[in-house]
């Protein structure tokens, strides 16, 4: 039967010897194959149940902590050692930072986190008293800072495997509406520890209860690219209302409304991105020029009434490559009364230490002057940063090994974010 059945026998002969196998098996008190198979079967189907539901437990509930450990990193663990005179100072200043991306990764950020960067206790832990989420709506397979296409979106799966709301799997805007909702819910859970900032008014507010109160954040919200208008400018006005009072044109891709540093076409804003920056000006919607193209930056510069700022980014002075701002874009931006936000990661610093952090502001504060200089750490971002969130005296330690003065580290370090923000937020 084996012998000469392989594989070029008929259907008839096949028959034949199945049939013969079940008579042998019936003969010699052996369990029919018509008793097997349903078993068989159940097990097989149970045996894949079972791998589903473990395979589903995996992706809802462990990928994504996975992910972001792994996308998150810390240099230098905490906790940080510093002189005595840093920490002294540090407790001084009002630390604020114009960039985090904490809301994309679902952690509670009440808790203080064993992964990642930043959440409130550990803003708390590191003096932190202003703090900026911005919200990513779209990243791209194989992101790079050289030439991206918006035909992938990263954040699709992220937003099944974290269980979003079903709308948000596809809809960049409910993306944004979505995470201004949870920011919104964390701090009506915080029992007063993350206070919201929507105006000056809110602001100036928490910064006289922070005085007998230390132990609390004020929490902005802002938007990284504006495809979250799904390009229409007129979505401006309904972000405005869900609490963002910051948007950047674009992130990694060019889209409707201008070209990204990090694009294809890298061109400035489009018809429709005029608009958006006027409709963002009669808000008081702070604009932020972080990955914009040359010509998007330089289009924003030649029509907006109103300071800018750029949250997050480094300087091509200290590092010299396409995601940084040349020296001429920052005295542009300066000569507007505008703001620059030096980040923490490599690409922005050319290092992996506090030194080359302050090493870029000071640099910045040299060319154009102490006043325009911020920080802009981009925790979260899905990049590696020398410290987390409580070691921010760590910057204030390098900055003093510098030899700035302390007044100028108290403005870098916070007092030009604040100052910015209480000029520039709506009434």
């Amino acid at each position: 039967r084996t012998g000469r059945c392989q594989g070029g026998c008929s259907i008839l002969s096949r028959c034949l010897v199945l049939d013969a196998g079940r008579a042998n098996a019936h003969l010699s008190g052996g369990p029919q194959t018509g008793e097997t198979m349903p078993r068989l079967l159940k097990r097989v189907l149970g045996l894949l149940a079972v791998l589903i539901v473990a395979g589903l437990a995996v992706f809802f509930f462990i990928a994504p902590a996975e992910v972001e450990r792994a996308m998150n990193g810390v240099i230098e663990p905490s906790p940080y050692s510093v002189t005595e005179r840093a920490a002294e100072l540090h407790g001084t200043l009002t630390v604020a930072d114009l960039h985090a991306d904490s809301l994309l990764w679902g952690r509670d950020l009440l808790k203080k986190g064993t992964r990642a960067q930043v959440d409130v206790p550990r803003l708390i832990e590191g003096n932190v008293a202003v703090q900026v989420f911005a919200v990513v709506s779209k990243t791209p397979r194989g992101l790079n800072i050289e030439r991206n296409t918006p035909d992938t979106d990263n954040i699709t799966l992220l937003a099944i495997a974290q269980r979003w709301p079903v709308k948000t799997w596809t809809g960049l805007k409910d993306r944004a509406l979505y995470q201004a909702e949870r920011m919104k819910a964390f701090a009506a859970q915080s029992g007063g520890k993350l206070t919201m900032v929507y105006s000056r008014g809110d602001l100036e507010r928490f910064l006289e209860r922070r005085r007998s109160e230390p132990g609390i954040v004020a929490g902005l919200l802002a938007l990284e690219g504006a495809q979250v208008l799904e390009g229409d400018p007129a979505n401006v006005d309904v972000l405005f209302e869900a609490g963002y009072r910051m948007m950047s044109p674009t992130h990694f891709f060019d889209n409707e409304m201008a070209g990204s540093a990090h694009g294809v076409k890298k061109g400035g804003l489009t018809e429709a991105g005029r608009e958006m920056i006027e409709r963002m000006e009669a808000r008081r919607m702070i604009v932020d020029v972080s990955h914009g193209s040359m010509a998007q930056i330089d289009d924003v510069l030649e029509m907006s009434t109103r300071p800018i700022v750029v949250s997050h980014t480094g300087v091509r002075g200290t590092c010299d490559n396409g995601r940084n701002l040349t020296d001429d874009q920052l005295r542009a931006i300066a000569a507007k009364g505008g703001l620059v936000g030096i980040g923490f990661w490599n690409v922005a610093t050319c290092g992996r230490a506090a030194d080359a952090i302050a090493a870029a502001q000071a640099y910045t504060a040299n060319l154009v002057g102490a006043p325009h200089v911020g920080l802009g750490s981009d925790f979260d971002g899905a990049v590696l940063i020398p410290f987390d969130a409580t070691g921010m005296v760590k910057i204030t330690e390098a900055l003093m090994k510098g030899g700035m003065s302390d007044s100028d580290i108290a403005a870098v370090m916070g007092g030009n974010q604040v100052r910015f923000l209480l000029e520039n937020l709506p009434e």
